[in-house]
């Protein structure tokens, strides 16, 4: 169905532009053959009318031709045969309409009038056909752009959504080797460490599967992810380790993507504590300033310690996480000191009921 007769309000609105232009199409029927306005405007209104809905034809047409095409003369040579069409059908209604018309309530309608009338509505009938096809191709080329960008659209979503379940696959296998490397070294010292490191891993693999399953979690959920990762590390580090966490419970409501803490966690414990007898403390803080959510996570770290093979992956992929996820205003900075590395996490600060709304 054509668009413009898909809903009442638009095919009323068709009826009421036709109707107006009865009244110029009088004006120059006047012109040529002088008669009383009212006898013309029972003649013209109806059949404007009527000739809008056969020139609306042509969407048809653009849609069978459409421009550009390969072989575009095809196409004006479509529409040149559809406006020729077209104006001989107006024509002849307009004879039947003016014959009736004259014998009933507009005597002035004589034979050559209604010649002079009918050739008036055949030329004019023309160019009105092929503004019409010049209309529907604008319209048609509109409508093309906007698919065309609904498609672009939607093409960068489905990617968007892609790089997130790769970066969610590959974060879960990251956990999964450095924790079973972990197991691997307490199983021949402590087979009840490694016993007990089995079952939070267990319980730490089937939250994270959950959470990143998600668009988006609280930072609540995240650091209980955290709490279960560090568990993991505290059987394999004891006293080495040590954790301070400073977040308001307010701020624990607050949305952000899942699996984001715990690779910033697993870096200062594996590049940082790791590398240091006596161990080291991991800070973890998050503070809330105007729109925006801080989040840092700072360790001690060994200055003259060699840089191990694949420190940054765990970092590199949160930056990656945080531009598929699309919000431009997040932003990850690391800065490293001789003795402390630090990672600034920023966010737009969004509560839990805010996305509700």
């Amino acid at each position: 169905m054509h668009p413009l007769l898909a809903r009442p309000a638009r095919l009323l609105l068709v009826m009421l532009t036709a109707a107006a232009c009865g009244v110029p199409l009088a004006w120059l029927l006047r012109l040529s053959s002088p008669r009383p306005w009212a006898q013309v405007l029972v003649f013209t209104v109806p059949l404007t009318v009527v000739g809008a809905f056969i020139a609306l034809s042509a969407w048809w047409v653009c849609r069978r031709h459409p421009l550009p095409a390969a072989r575009p003369w095809t196409a004006v040579a479509a529409q040149s045969l559809a406006a020729l069409q077209s104006s001989l059908l107006w024509t002849a209604l307009a004879a039947i309409g003016s014959v009736a018309l004259a014998r009933t309530v507009a005597p002035s309608f004589t034979r050559a009038t209604i010649l002079n009338d009918l050739a008036v509505v055949f030329v004019v009938g023309l160019p009105l056909y092929l503004v019409s096809a010049v209309g529907h191709y604008l319209a048609l080329a509109v409508e093309a752009s906007h698919e065309a960008e609904r498609r672009a659209f939607e093409t960068e979503v489905t990617a968007r959504e892609a790089e997130l379940r790769a970066l969610r696959a590959q974060l879960n296998p990251h956990f999964l080797f450095n924790s079973l490397n972990s197991i691997n070294a307490l199983i021949g010292s402590d087979p009840e460490g490694a016993r007990r490191m089995c079952e939070r891993l267990g319980d730490f693999l089937r939250r994270s599967l959950a959470l990143g399953a998600r668009e988006v979690v609280t930072l609540g959920e995240e650091l209980i992810l955290v709490e279960r990762y560090l568990d993991i590390e505290q059987l394999r580090f004891g006293a080495r380790l040590r954790v301070e966490v400073e977040v308001a419970d307010v701020l624990r409501e607050c949305l952000v993507p899942p699996l984001l803490l715990q690779p910033l966690v697993e870096n200062a414990i594996k590049h940082g504590i790791q590398d240091l007898v006596e161990g080291g403390v991991v800070r973890l803080e998050a503070h809330g300033e105007g729109e925006r959510l801080s989040i840092t996570v700072t360790n001690p770290i060994d200055g003259d310690a060699p840089l191990r093979t694949g420190e940054g992956v765990g970092l590199a992929n949160v930056q990656r996480r945080l531009v598929a996820w699309g919000e431009e205003a997040a932003n990850l900075r690391v800065d490293r000191t001789p003795d402390h590395f630090r990672v600034a996490l920023t966010l737009p600060l969004r509560r839990r009921e805010e996305a509700h709304r």
